[in-house]
């Protein structure tokens, strides 16, 4: 205490603006974040999760909705661009993945389940003969649909 009073109002202040003797390794420990992956990366992985999930859940949907949800996916995945922020190479290259090796498992993922989907066969069930209607069914279904019906 007998040190602060024996100091001038100016001493005062002008102590105020006198730079602290600080060790590197204590000014980064300040500055360091906490959490290993920072907020700015979580979102980042966010997007990139996002976006390789509808890119796989709406691969082979029918609606329009999905459908115009896996053309945007696809469309960012597939652009080969770093000038924005949150493109696809941008992300993959700040979480330290490579993205053309990405787009390529993604590529080798969809065809392979296109190639393991069963090939859908249509039947022509009625066939018109002049005025009446037959319907073609086998013997076996007409057992099974008796059978179901209880007769």
């Amino acid at each position: 205490m007998t040190y602060e009073s024996s100091l001038s109002l100016e001493e005062k202040v002008a102590s105020l603006f006198q730079p602290d003797t600080v060790l590197p390794a204590q000014y980064l420990e300040t500055v360091r974040r906490k959490t290993h992956l920072e907020p700015e990366k979580k979102l980042m992985l966010s997007v990139l999760e996002d976006a390789v999930g509808c890119f796989q859940k709406y691969a082979f949907t029918r609606d329009a909705h999905g459908k115009s949800l896996l053309h945007e996916a696809e469309e960012w995945i597939l652009e080969e661009s770093t000038e924005w922020l949150f493109s696809f190479d941008n992300i993959c290259e700040s979480l330290g993945l490579h993205p053309k090796y990405i787009r390529g498992g993604l590529h080798q993922w969809k065809e392979k389940k296109v190639t393991k989907r069963p090939n859908a066969e249509v039947y022509n069930l009625a066939q018109k003969t002049g005025r009446k209607k037959h319907t073609l069914v086998s013997h076996g279904s007409v057992r099974r649909y008796r059978k179901a019906a209880g007769r």
